[in-house]
């Protein structure tokens, strides 16, 4: 029989692994969040751990992304960039009420030279 954790981390790794929230997943409380999602529209999320205590759940999210558009004064590269994410889920009874997010832009804007 599972824990309400070992649930609760389930849920929170099914919700992000589904494609049905791929743009909730780019949501955040940080200024630019609409300007990445124009600027990265093919994003994809993979779980890469997830730290549970009771109905809290953090998740670390590695987002592979094509450079496709203006972004923090960064025109487009078309560089892959990987984009690490860190997202708070709050549960209650087995269900996601509340999350939010913050991408870490110190390792995701200096991907965003142009090569020479």
């Amino acid at each position: 029989m599972k824990t309400v954790v070992q649930n609760n981390a389930e849920t929170v790794s099914t919700f992000i692994e589904a494609i049905t929230n791929r743009d909730q997943l780019i949501t955040t409380d940080q200024f630019f969040s609409k300007q990445f999602e124009e600027a990265f529209p093919d994003h994809q999320h993979i779980v890469d751990e997830l730290i549970a205590q009771g109905n809290k759940i953090i998740a670390i999210i590695q987002t592979t992304a094509t450079h496709k558009g203006l972004f923090a004064g960064n025109p487009s590269t078309g560089n892959t960039v990987v984009i690490t994410q860190f997202r708070e889920f709050h549960l209650v009874e087995g269900a996601i009420v509340e999350q939010r997010g913050w991408f870490d832009t110190s390792t995701l804007l200096p991907q965003l030279q142009t090569k020479k």
